[in-house]
This record gives C-alpha cells, structure tokens and sequence, in this order.
C-alpha cells in the first residue's frame, strides 16, 4: 500500500499547480493515499499575507482546507485524500497556532522547525564566521526546538528532522550525538512519527531527510516512521517511495505509519 503525507501547491507561492493535480499525481503513481499538506499562514504575524513566496495568506487557509476536503468526496473510491496542514513550530506562537489549527477537522499535522534564532534554517548565510562552538549551539537549538514541538501535543508527524543540512551539508559533521538521541526519545515518548522526505535532493545536501544514521537511531528508539515526498511540483509525487520502503527494510523496520481523523494506521514495509 503506497502513500505520500506531504504535498504542496500553489497557494504557498513557490510550488507549482493546484490541489487536483497533485491527487491526479497520486493516483498515476499508484497511491491509495495522498495526503494534501500546504504552509499554514503565519499566524503569529499581524500581517494578513507577510511572506508571499513562503507561505499562504491567512484569508486562503479556509478555501484551502474547503477544497481539499471537497476532493476528498469527489476521489472517493480512487484515492483517499487527507486534509493535512504543515506548520511551523515556534515557541512564542504555539498557542495561537493550536488554536487556530483546532477549528478544522485536520487528519495530521506536521510540524516542521524552519527557522533557529530568527534565521531560516535553509539560509547558507547563517554559517558563515561561526565557531565551532556556535555551530554545536546552533545544531543543539534546532534540536531543542524539535524537542519541544514534540512535547506540545500539536503535530502528529514531525517534518524533516535533519532539514538544517539541506543547504549546508557539513550540518551533519557538527557534533551533536547527544541531542540527536535525546530528540528522538522524546519523539518516541510522546507518540509522533518523522518523516522520510526525499525533497532532500532539491538541496546541496542531496539524499533524503532524516540520514540513515538517524533512522537507525530511531529505530533503536522505537520511533514511528512515515513517508513524504514533500512535492511542490505534482511530477515528484510519490517520488522514491519503493527505494525509502526497501532502505528501511534494510536498517530493521518492518512497518511504516499514515493519520487519519489523527489516528494511527500501520502498514506493514
């Protein structure tokens, strides 16, 4: 049984087609599952549409969640469409979010740490003139703030884990072993899946998020694992899957995970 949980389109402004063609995508690619997981707004800024390039405006987010629940009904019996949302995770707005997020009948969200001490975690600018000390203490807060988005009962997968070496690769030469294990312990005692994304490739570091390393740790710690393409154009749909499902057989798991109405689903690798 294939699946893919995360999928964008063109209401975040930097993907490319619309909801259909993504679920269109899916069913080409043979999915029984496609789970549609655009940016959330930023709801913490008072702004309506602060970041067009990044994120949807708030006033899109009702006509987001309307069609896609709408496509569901329609592809019944096709492809069962999931009403996902990412969102990003930050300390100060947590609450806000929760709220807002709580009003729509989500089947998963996904919580993605996208930016460390005000600066995108993708920026290949926040490296430069570092100390090694300051690189290990800026890995480390990435990895408190996984940490605590896991603790806040938001999310029920978490996004792309080592994501900070997408565009520096030499992230994951920073020593940080310790918050590595710590933060999937944490994943593992309160119940949240990570993602195998394969975006990874679209960045310097290449390869897929999180590294094999880190999912043998994960498997060691128990943690539930998922998949996502995280596609922003409809032909990466799906892309990888039988190549992620064989890798993982390889590292010791034998079975993957899906939400719907944020219930568990197994299924068996």
């Amino acid at each position: 049984m294939k699946f893919d949980l995360h999928t964008h389109h063109f209401r975040c402004g930097h993907a490319d087609g619309n909801i259909r063609d993504y679920v269109e995508a899916g069913i080409a690619a043979g999915l029984s599952v496609i789970g549609i997981s655009d940016h959330t707004p930023y709801f913490g800024n008072p702004e309506e549409h602060p970041f067009p390039h990044i994120a949807m405006a708030k006033k899109e987010f009702a006509n987001y969640v309307e069609e896609v629940l709408k496509l569901k009904q329609e592809y019944e019996g096709k492809i069962d469409v999931l009403l996902g949302i990412e969102s990003d995770f930050f300390p100060a707005h947590a609450e806000t979010y929760r709220q807002v997020l709580s009003q729509y009948p989500f089947d998963y969200i996904i919580g993605s740490v996208h930016s460390v001490n005000e600066v995108s975690i993708f920026n290949k600018r926040r490296w430069k003139g570092l100390s090694e000390k300051q690189r290990i203490a800026d890995k480390q807060s990435y990895y408190e703030l996984i940490q605590q988005s896991a603790r806040s009962g938001m999310f029920q997968i978490l996004g792309h884990i080592d994501a900070m070496k997408g565009n520096y690769p030499a992230f994951s030469d920073i020593p940080a072993a310790e918050a590595i294990d710590e933060t999937l312990q944490v994943i593992a005692e309160n119940g949240v899946a990570i993602e195998i994304n394969t975006s990874g490739k679209t960045k310097l570091s290449g390869g897929w998020y999180p590294s094999d390393s880190i999912l043998e740790r994960a498997l060691h710690f128990g943690v539930d694992v998922t998949f996502g393409s995280d596609a922003h154009t409809p032909k990466r749909v799906a892309d990888e899957w039988e190549d992620v499902a064989k890798r993982l057989k390889e590292i010791g798991f034998d079975e993957w995970v899906y939400y719907k109405n944020k219930q568990r689903v197994a299924v068996p690798l």
